[in-house]
């Protein structure tokens, strides 16, 4: 029988087993007994019975499953191992954002109850949903329930467990995303406010293309047919943190197949973006080998040549509307202004989808279905003229006594 004892950590008793690997390391994995420690002698003979009943069905694993995990390893150390695995088959801005979700919020939590991968079970997943709902949205928790899911599935295909607990557990309900904008009358504000700060021309394009930031970042001079009075989307800029320090991804693919795209360049942007090539050539020059040449075909530099990075965008951008008293919104918002004015104006759905780069007309119409408001009145001149409403013919109610 393998060897053990009690232990009391939040409350609850523990078995803490100890055996020795076949390599010579001793392990002790804590399982959670469920038994509340009162203090009472009741409580403490009934884990005292459990922690028997572990002893004996106990069975250390055989074989260093799946390249150092083991059934019996904390769920947390499972989890900071499972991010190794999946490394290098996501894109790293992806893999980024599942760093910062494990490591931020699910290993802590996991590590203070000392379940083991073993013994995860379906109510230990749900409460640790309902811990967070108290200070994060639903929609965060279904992404830290993507996360969970998909390492508990790489479990089961290494054989370490037997089932995915996720599977059992109720994930809140995704809230509807409803899009800020800025109206036609704010847009000309924020233009005029911005005349004549570094970021105008790329705030302008952002919002009359309705362009993502990857997007208007990663605008490079070679996508821009001067005498065709075309821009072709197909190159982005996204940002990520690697080893504690922020580094720029560039790829020579946007978001999905419909955002590479070809936009007509209108007669405005054409004549600033050629004033902005002229610039940067003088700029170059007049800097000599100060220049950072490393971004040479990109549009969006500062006068040394270095590159307009998200980070900074984001924060000068609101910097921007609280210094003109301007709504505060997301850079990512203008990409709905654009919509809605577009929408505003009668342009059907599917041109809006093709403009925007959307994979599928139903993103669209989903994110902006509720701004489209001049269909909701031809709907209704429709049903107004197609049905005959009886006219009302008032009566004097009177209230009886007795």
């Amino acid at each position: 029988m393998t060897a053990g004892h009690l232990q009391i950590k939040n409350g609850y008793y523990y078995a803490v087993l100890t055996y020795t690997t076949a390599d010579g390391k001793r392990k002790q994995p804590w399982i959670p007994l469920d038994i509340p420690a009162t203090g009472k002698k009741t409580s403490k003979k009934m884990a005292e019975a459990a922690l028997t009943k572990a002893r004996m069905e106990f069975r250390p694993p055989s074989k260093d499953a799946a390249g150092g995990m083991e059934p019996d390893m904390l769920f947390s150390d499972f989890m900071e191992a499972w991010l190794e695995v999946i490394k290098s088959t996501v894109e790293q801005t992806t893999f980024t954002s599942y760093v910062q979700m494990v490591r931020g919020k699910i290993i802590p939590y996991f590590r203070k109850t000392g379940i083991t991968l073993e013994r995860l079970q379906a109510r230990h997943i749900q409460n640790f949903y309902l811990h967070e709902l108290k200070t994060v949205s639903a929609n965060t928790v279904i992404h830290e329930h993507a996360n969970i899911h998909r390492a508990l599935e790489y479990a089961m295909k290494m054989e370490l467990i037997p089932g995915n607990p996720a599977d059992r557990v109720e994930r809140p309900k995704k809230e509807r995303y409803v899009a800020d904008y800025y109206k036609t009358e704010e847009l000309e504000q924020l233009f005029e406010a911005t005349k004549n700060h570094p970021l105008s021309l790329l705030i302008q394009m952002a919002a009359f293309y309705g362009l993502r930031r990857s997007e208007v970042l990663g605008l490079k001079w070679d996508a821009i047919d001067f005498e065709r009075n075309t821009i072709v989307i197909r190159h982005t800029i996204t940002e990520a943190k690697e080893g504690g320090k922020r580094i720029l991804i560039a790829k020579d693919s946007a978001k999905t197949k419909s955002s590479l795209r070809s936009l007509p360049l209108v007669a405005v942007f054409k004549s600033k973006l050629l004033e902005r090539k002229e610039q940067q050539k003088v700029n170059m020059k007049v800097c000599g080998n100060s220049y950072n040449k490393e971004y040479k075909g990109y549009v969006f530099v500062d006068p040394m040549g270095n590159l307009f990075t998200p980070q900074m965008v984001t924060e000068n951008f609101s910097s921007i509307l609280k210094q003109n008293g301007l709504r505060h919104i997301r850079f990512h918002d203008l990409r709905h202004s654009c919509a809605s004015l577009l929408l505003a104006n009668e342009v059907p759905m599917k041109q809006i989808q093709e403009w925007l780069g959307h994979s599928d007309i139903s993103t669209t119409a989903n994110i902006y279905s509720h701004l489209d408001y001049k269909s909701k009145i031809a709907s209704a001149n429709v049903m107004d003229n197609a049905l005959a409403m009886p006219e009302t013919v008032e009566k004097e109610w009177v209230i009886r006594e007795g």
